[in-house]
């Protein structure tokens, strides 16, 4: 569940930090929360891996769900566009991450039905 929580905390803070840039073009004080986003988000990436979640699988999420929230949450709060190809990609985006995701627990449950060969370690 950890892990979890720190993907969560990487996709925010990467969110935060992209959001910032674009709030920082008008009002350049947003360049400090720009940098903590980003900085964060590589900190809580690197605890996410360390915790055990596969690099492809949760830099997969990561960029995914990043740009996801980026785009819907910068439509509401800088009025960019948001047309229906663009919701269209989107979901076509989450449809990836999930899919990685059960790939990826697929992928557990065959290794671990696999029979061990004697000195094989788990």
């Amino acid at each position: 569940m950890k892990k979890w929580l720190f993907l969560a905390g990487a996709i925010l803070s990467e969110v935060t930090g992209s959001l910032s840039l674009k709030a920082a073009l008008e009002h350049p004080g947003w360049y400090a929360l720009m940098a903590l986003g980003f900085a964060g988000a590589f900190v809580f990436l690197s605890l996410v891996l360390r915790a055990g979640l596969p690099l492809g699988v949760a830099y997969g999420i990561w960029g995914a769900l990043g740009v996801a929230l980026t785009a819907l949450l910068s439509a509401l709060l800088f009025g960019e566009p948001l047309t229906p190809i663009m919701g269209a990609g989107l979901l076509l985006i989450i449809g990836g991450v999930l899919c990685i995701e059960l790939g990826r627990q697929r992928a557990e449950t065959i290794r671990e039905a696999r029979p061990r060969k004697s000195g094989e370690a788990h």
